[in-house]
């Protein structure tokens, strides 16, 4: 029996490697793409939908194979000690049961003339949100960047153009290198997403941004399918990765052709229930009707019942990169049915316990204490 492979060979795509190669015909399409009108190019790819939506692994529109992996570590860990329950550092601060971020990736001048409408709206119902642009790709006005800043958001960078070429090779990577840390610094951002989602998990720690947001945890309909298999952030040597954890609204929009929210609430919803990371890329660029805007308003109605229903946290991307950071510093002391965190930044943190309910297994987070 062979051994089973580790948690990295998931988040890290490795799976790929042997059966994740794109298919000879979405390959062909990807290379007539820039030859072909633009309605050809959503035909095809609403045809091919239906082949990449029953995709094996990774399951689409959720892929519970780490949540259920985790579970059993944990089970495992309670059957070895002999012990009732075991104690662990909670996943988010303050005793939060779950995280969501909102993310916009720009793509155009459309975009950009919807920026601040979309920042409005969010305000409205209580969210701040990411704004990633293309450094070199369309014109930036004066000032858009820091009033982005004041409004509560933050800056990304998504990339220099958005030619889908940044990982075509090592060349290509290297050469551009120095543009995206230069952008970096110049637009004070600590988070990147690359054009279209293409991604390398071995070449990305190199962005040397706080954290990245390129790997779906499944998404069968990208240039890139396939995914972590995370709804949980995770490192790339320094760097933390926040997966995107709901279909992308160009996908639910044009490609799946929904008009309804339903494929985001109902994947928020397992996302809750498991405590992970929402993360949803919104395009202002195809927030261009008032129909997609009343949509965006429901999802964000809807994100705000549940943070107060379910206790969920909702942050800046770059908050929950420094937060995941710190977590990695933090462990448990035990002493007897007792526990303590300790480490840089344990006031923030709770308490987790794992513990059996019958066959499943139950976490109890412990509140954290009010500090004075």
């Amino acid at each position: 029996m062979g051994v089973a492979p580790d948690d990295s060979h998931y988040l890290e795509e490795r799976y790929r490697e042997t059966g994740g190669r794109r298919s000879l015909p979405l390959s062909a399409y990807y290379a007539l793409k820039p030859l072909l009108p633009r309605r050809l190019q959503i035909a095809m790819r609403r045809r091919y939908a239906k082949r990449q939506a029953r995709t094996e692994f990774p399951r689409w529109p959720v892929e519970p194979l780490l949540v259920d992996r985790r579970r059993e570590e944990l089970r495992a860990e309670l059957d070895r000690r002999g012990v009732a329950r075991i104690p662990t550092v909670a996943d988010w601060p303050e005793g939060k049961r779950f995280a969501a971020i909102l993310t916009h990736d720009v793509e155009g001048p459309a975009g950009v003339g919807n920026v601040r409408k979309i920042i409005e709206i969010e305000r409205r119902h209580g969210f701040v949100s990411s704004w990633n642009f293309v450094a070199e790709w369309y014109p930036i006005p004066d000032g858009l960047l820091a009033e982005v800043r004041a409004a509560g958001c933050e800056v990304g960078l998504h990339g220099i153009k958005h030619d889908c070429k940044l990982f075509e090779s090592r060349a290509r990577f290297e050469s551009e290198l120095p543009a995206i840390h230069r952008y970096l610094a110049e637009w004070d951002a600590v988070g990147f997403r690359s054009p279209a989602t293409h991604r390398n998990a071995d070449w990305m720690p190199e962005l040397e941004s706080l954290y990245d947001t390129s790997f779906p945890d499944t998404d069968p309909f990208e240039p890139q399918a396939g995914g972590c298999c995370s709804i949980l952030p995770f490192f790339l040597g320094e760097m933390v990765e926040l997966p995107i954890t709901l279909v992308q609204d160009h996908t639910l929009w044009e490609i799946l052709r929904q008009d309804s929210i339903d494929l985001w609430t109902q994947k928020c919803d397992w996302l809750i229930a498991n405590g992970g990371l929402i993360n949803p890329i919104v395009h202002p660029d195809y927030l261009d009707t008032p129909a997609r805007l009343h949509m965006y308003e429901e999802f964000l109605e809807y994100l705000a019942e549940r943070r107060e229903e379910r206790d969920g946290w909702h942050a800046l991307p770059r908050e929950v990169a420094e937060w995941w950071r710190t977590r990695a510093g933090l462990r448990c002391v035990e002493g007897g049915e007792e526990a303590r965190i300790v480490g840089e930044g344990a006031e923030r943190a709770a308490l987790a316990w794992a513990c059996r309910d019958g066959e499943e297994l139950a976490i109890e987070l412990e509140p954290v204490p009010a500090t004075a």
